[in-house]
């Protein structure tokens, strides 16, 4: 298969830190575009909740330093756990700051990356036990698989903003494949080579749709796109990760062995 042994093996060594760095990667923009736009984010949080300069330069000042700090911590390995949590915080601060609750496409999209956060601390959380070799896991290991089970189901909410609906043929087909991969990830059937798949057909769509860099920076259209992009970007993160761990005890991959 495609994505047997072999794809697995040459990949093995690289796979986990192109997931991390894609999955940061809307961390990593967002924190210098706080840096750039420091004076248009203070006021659009100044005029939206009327909250006054100082606690509006302190929203932005808190976006820039959590997101870039998390961003280093998870590259470099360093108490990636807490750099998961600082990072679910700044998802939850913006979700309501920017009144993204309201908005389901965005919503989901944000569920979505607090997904692949979630598979990201699954993947910490083993790298922390494999210090302490010969000391039984079983305990420890249920809250891990939860994550993941939990990180994969979210992770599918991604796609569920890009279907379509309208009766072209493109569209159609488009929709039942789509959802069909979106099933076996979140079940956890052939997982590694459905969440491959996604991966694929997501830089393919993210690549046509969102080429912020074919519109002019000065356009509103071209911030928008970038912040589709690297969130998009974000959420082949998370599937690369699933590519590069598996599904996890709760997944019918795992059940098969069982049988």
């Amino acid at each position: 298969a495609f994505c047997g042994p072999q794809f697995l093996r040459v990949t093995k060594q690289y796979l986990p830190h192109v997931a991390r760095l894609c999955l940061i990667s809307t961390f990593l923009e967002d924190g210098v575009r706080m840096w750039f736009q420091w004076g248009e984010q203070r006021d659009y949080i100044d005029t939206t909740w009327g909250c006054g300069y100082a606690l509006a330069s302190a929203f932005v000042l808190l976006n820039l330093l959590g997101q870039l700090t998390g961003c280093i911590l998870v590259l470099s390995r360093n108490f990636v756990q807490y750099a998961c949590f600082g990072l679910f915080g700044i998802i939850a601060l913006q979700t309501i700051a920017y009144s993204i609750l309201w908005d389901l496409k965005f919503l989901m999209r944000n569920l979505a990356l607090g997904g692949g956060l979630l598979l990201l601390l699954a993947e910490s959380r083993s790298e922390g036990k494999s210090m302490f070799a010969g000391v039984p896991t079983m305990r420890e290991s249920s809250p891990k698989q939860y994550m993941q089970l939990g990180g994969r189901v979210l992770l599918v909410l991604m796609f569920m903003t890009l279907l379509h609906f309208d009766a072209s043929f493109f569209s159609i087909l488009q929709n039942i494949v789509g959802t069909a991969l979106m099933i076996l990830v979140a079940i956890g059937f052939k997982t590694k080579l459905a969440a491959l798949t996604l991966v694929v057909w997501l830089f393919a769509i993210n690549v046509y749709f969102n080429a912020f860099w074919t519109i002019p920076v000065y356009k509103p259209m071209h911030d928008f796109l970038k912040y589709d992009f690297f969130q998009t970007m974000s959420v082949i993160g998370g599937l690369l990760l699933v590519v590069a761990l598996g599904p996890g005890g709760v997944s019918m991959d795992e059940k098969k062995k069982e049988w």
